[in-house]
């Protein structure tokens, strides 16, 4: 919506509002924010393909609402629903990977939402290029940016549900296909005997209660995976994407669409490296690894903002600085975050974690955009890129010493490293 919002501001009666127009953009959080609450109980009853499916819906409605909008409450309704849809998506997604990946590719394959999310943005900002010249172009944009949504609901026909979750319900000859299927027949007897023995100490209720995260082991990956995505985002990914076109700008590259394009792209290369190292250095590695090279540019970008040093210099010195920044979080802090979650959680609270994790996400995501412009007028950029830099320091400590490494482990084997003999509902 960045690209098209003066355009949409202005048919629609609301140009020159800036709060307004930051409404537009930003609806779509609260949406994802009770989509994401919403989510651990869908996948608890219907299964991660079914939910998708069903959850494709808002995505669809609300495009085309949004494409269709003559009144502001229509846009707004629009974006709220592409938001719910969102929500559960962004927690249903890295939940599905995790659990019909083979172990040995889980880490590289759950990687691939992030991939997937750098070629969406990517895209996004090329089909917003015309809105500059075009004043009605957003209209065609969204009914655009409704096709991944059918695609969605129509491709799922064709893919199999989370053995996991079929063992949970009790289909476990339909479970079995799948792993044969997906993994080989070598697997099938193992994984049918550590899923059994995850079920029996887990309990044979299908649904997890939200009370069971504040309980023993549950409680601990919970806050992990909260504190992970508040780390994630007071880090500073959100203002300083916010901040690059400005960055930009002063080394003469004005169109804040070329400016988001190169940002989008060193995002993806970041994504590709993390697909080609996550199963071989681990996902802990890359985490401290990641957020130690964002707190080193962030410092880089304060040295050449604070320092008096010659014009080009001091130009080229923040540019360097955010390529670099963004790199290193599609490296580690971006899709490790998403990916270790699942992965340390109990497959009884698994949904329930992830839902609760990415909620933190979406309000910390929103306290950023919200009070980022207003930090910066207060206490100056170079103060605020040292902050996000202190923050990236505090989550490489937080990572050493508190995420657990999952790499070559089957989720069930970290299930029972994690949660002995853990007293759980039905026992």
């Amino acid at each position: 919506m960045n690209g098209p919002i003066v355009s949409i501001a202005r048919e629609l009666g609301f140009e020159g509002n800036p709060l307004l127009e930051g409404l537009v953009v930003s609806i779509f959080i609260a949406g994802a924010f009770i989509g994401s609450l919403s989510s651990g109980s869908l996948v608890d009853n219907l299964g991660c393909r079914r939910t998708l499916q069903i959850t494709t819906i808002p995505l669809i409605l609300g495009t085309l609402l949004s494409a269709q909008a003559h009144s502001l409450d229509e846009m707004l309704w629009g974006r709220f629903l592409v938001g719910l849809g969102i929500g559960v998506n962004t927690v249903l997604v890295p939940i599905y990977i995790s659990e019909v990946s083979p172990t040995r590719y889980r880490g590289s394959l759950g990687t691939l939402c992030q991939i997937g999310t750098c070629l969406g943005i990517i895209v996004s900002l090329l089909l917003g290029i015309p809105s500059e010249n075009d004043p009605h172009w957003w209209r065609t944009m969204l009914y655009i940016a409704s096709s991944p949504a059918f695609l969605l609901i129509f491709g799922l026909q064709f893919a199999v549900e989370s053995p996991r979750w079929l063992c949970k319900v009790g289909r476990y000859n339909d479970a079995k296909r799948i792993i044969y299927g997906l993994w080989g027949e070598s697997e099938v007897e193992k994984f049918l005997e550590e899923i059994q023995s995850v079920i029996r100490n887990d309990g044979s209720d299908t649904e997890s209660s939200w009370l069971e995260l504040v309980e023993g082991p549950h409680k601990r990956v919970a806050l992990i995976g909260g504190a992970l995505f508040v780390l994630q985002q007071f880090a500073g990914i959100n203002g300083i994407l916010y901040f690059s076109s400005l960055t930009f700008h002063d080394v003469g590259i004005t169109s804040g669409a070329l400016a988001s394009l190169f940002v989008g792209l060193t995002n993806f290369a970041g994504a590709l490296f993390a697909l080609y190292l996550m199963d071989k250095q681990g996902r802990k590695k890359l985490l401290i690894g990641s957020y130690l090279g964002m707190a080193a540019s962030m410092f880089l970008i304060t040295y050449s903002i604070s320092s008096p040093l010659d014009e080009q210099l001091s130009h080229f010195l923040p540019v360097l600085g955010t390529l670099v920044y963004i790199f290193t979080f599609a490296v580690g802090a971006g899709p490790v975050t998403g990916l270790i979650i699942p992965e340390l959680s109990s497959a009884r609270t698994r949904a329930k974690i992830m839902g609760f994790s990415f909620s933190v996400h979406w309000v910390c995501n929103f306290l950023v955009g919200l009070f980022f412009l207003e930090l910066v007028d207060r206490f100056g950029i170079s103060a605020v890129y040292a902050s996000f830099g202190g923050v990236s320091v505090l989550s490489a400590l937080f990572a050493k010493y508190f995420v657990v490494e999952t790499k070559g482990r089957s989720l069930e084997e970290i299930e029972m490293n994690l949660y002995p003999d853990f007293p759980t509902k039905g026992e």
